[in-house]
């Protein structure tokens, strides 16, 4: 996968890029980074690429005409080595909430493009450039560079080849396979800790019985800490056999 960064402040992804499993997909080529500042294509002696916004307000814009310019040179650059266009995506407060199904999504993708905001927001006219729009959640920071790492981290680790264990991406808090649930609680040694023990169950190694339990707590985690997500519907029951009647004897 390929991630190109449109961003004003391309050094605060240095140590990010470089750690963890986010640095290792990039030793192994599995992710590759670009960056293009708007700064590049900014007017005047200063480079400006932002200015004050049309029938007054407080804060200032990002120009459209700079941030277009740098989704054109990245689009520019991967045509140069015949690599596929990226999707553009804005990280804005205005745009659908990212969640767990969105990184399944984005982890399709060959190449995305992610495009950090600044200042009071970017001129209307950007949003016309653009493939989709993502949010973190209903607040506000003073740029995208955070949003797009998590947005980075979240859709990296799964990637094939990047964990350790990939049935770890699955069975976790809010995957599709899982109904969305939160993930179960975990336990490991020791068994007994100031007075709190692991579940007597864990221990004694009855893998269906641990997977009903496992189950069970999923849906009561999330009744309980998510009350806004969605609960599976329960299981049907299995209906009883009726005993047939013994003959009688003789």
């Amino acid at each position: 996968m390929r991630i190109d960064l449109v961003t004003l402040f391309p050094e605060l992804f240095t140590t990010f890029l470089a750690t963890s499993f986010v640095g290792r997909a990039t030793e192994r080529g599995i992710l590759t980074t670009r960056f293009q500042s708007p700064r590049d294509f900014g007017l005047g002696r200063h480079l400006s690429v932002d200015d004050t916004p049309y029938g007054g307000g407080s804060g200032m814009l990002m120009r459209v005409d700079c941030l277009v310019a740098a989704f054109e040179a990245l689009d520019e650059k991967a045509a140069a080595a015949e690599q596929p266009k990226a999707k553009r995506i804005l990280l804005t407060p205005q745009g659908r909430r990212f969640d767990q199904r969105a990184a399944i999504a984005l982890a399709e993708e060959p190449a995305l493009m992610l495009v950090c905001g600044r200042y009071e927001g970017f001129d209307e006219r950007v949003r016309g450039f653009v493939d989709d729009e993502l949010s973190l959640g209903d607040f506000v920071m003073t740029g995208g560079e955070v949003a797009a790492m998590a947005v980075i981290e979240a859709t990296v680790r799964l990637l094939p080849g990047v964990l350790g264990n990939e049935a770890s991406t699955v069975e976790e808090s809010h995957h599709p396979s899982n109904d969305g649930l939160l993930e179960y609680a975990h336990y490991t040694r020791p068994v007994e800790f100031r007075g709190q023990r692991v579940p007597e169950l864990l221990t004694q190694g009855h893998h269906a019985q641990i997977a009903a339990w496992r189950r069970a707590q999923a849906v009561e985690r999330t009744r309980s800490r998510r009350p806004d997500l969605p609960l599976p519907p329960p299981p049907p029951e299995k209906k009883k056999r009726a005993k047939r009647p013994k003959p009688p004897p003789g």
